[in-house]
């Protein structure tokens, strides 16, 4: 074979090299489709049966619906439901603490991609009629919305305070909680192994908050990764059971040009900065690793700037 007739077959061994690829990403992407689907169908299923069987001060036991539901989806769908299930008293603690008011339904349904119409109201109502918890917020009976929380009353309740009171304690001063997590790409990441300043940013796969905030920490990374500056990403699909695949949000990252570290947030790194709910979540450490400053929720650009310019 000649010089030139090798090139072209190298040529044409790239090019179905290339659309091989192309191939499994669109096979692949399809059967996630068809998992999403059978999953939402599900759990179209299991809300459905919920609202109309759901009776106050009658705790809903797992039990009873594994039984009733049993094919793999729905066994997924009730894991994930049940879950749910004992973080929202944390969110809704860790939110009243942070805005001095209630989440609304929409907030909520965001923070746990409850994707079902009515589904967040089932949720609430799981929670208001199970006695295991207390009764520390009341809603309004025409909207549905949480119209009061009593903070006080489920930082009381023994089974409920430790929870709470280390994810509404104030963080400022604090060391920061040092870990190692997979990064997306398969290495290790490693908080104590970068020297310097990180903002440490929990998220979620289209949280819509996160969502928005995403360019502030792109033009920031741009901004003063030369100043011995870091962002680092911790995703929190995994930990809440979001069932996103690897595809979805290697896609995110590319869509919004995603220009520092981001690693799978795991359960012992949630506990260790207070069982985080709230998504974004960040934390600013400086170089001796005490956390400066701690953001809940969306931030501007201006507000995030400022803090790392008075660190840097």
């Amino acid at each position: 074979m000649g010089d030139e007739e090798e090139v072209k077959m190298i040529g044409i061994l790239k090019q179905m090299s290339t659309l091989l690829l192309c191939l499994f990403f669109v096979v692949g992407t399809l059967v996630s489709d068809e998992v999403q689907d059978r999953e939402r169908a599900a759990e179209e299923r299991i809300i459905g049966f919920l609202k109309t069987h759901l009776e106050p001060g009658q705790a809903v036991l797992i039990t009873e619906l594994h039984q009733r539901f049993t094919e793999p989806e729905e066994r997924r769908v009730l894991s994930r439901l049940y879950n749910i299930f004992f973080k929202v008293p944390h969110f809704v603690a860790q939110y009243y603490a942070a805005h001095q008011k209630p989440p609304l339904l929409r907030e909520i349904s965001e923070q746990f991609n409850l994707r079902i119409a009515g589904e967040v109201d089932v949720i609430l109502r799981i929670v208001e009629y199970d006695r295991r918890v207390p009764q520390f917020f009341k809603r309004d009976p025409e909207s549905g919305e949480i119209a009061s929380v009593d903070l006080e009353r489920i930082k009381a309740d023994p089974r409920f305070n430790k929870v709470v009171e280390r994810s509404i304690a104030g963080w400022e001063g604090k060391q920061a909680p040092q870990f190692t997590v997979r990064l997306l790409d398969g290495d290790e990441l490693s908080l104590d192994s970068r020297q310097g300043i990180r903002l440490v940013y929990f998220w979620f796969t289209h949280c819509p908050p996160c969502v928005k905030i995403t360019p502030h920490l792109v033009s920031l990374q741009e901004q003063f990764g030369s100043r011995n500056f870091t962002v680092i990403g911790l995703n929190a699909d995994r930990v809440l059971d979001l069932g996103y695949p690897d595809s979805e949000r290697a896609a995110y990252l590319d869509k919004h040009k995603i220009n520092f570290p981001v690693g799978h947030l795991t359960a012992e790194v949630q506990e260790a900065y207070g069982g985080i709910q709230l998504f974004p979540s960040l934390f600013l450490v400086d170089e001796d690793g005490l956390i400066r400053h701690h953001f809940v929720n969306y931030q501007d650009q201006p507000t995030l700037e400022k803090a790392i310019r008075s660190v840097l």
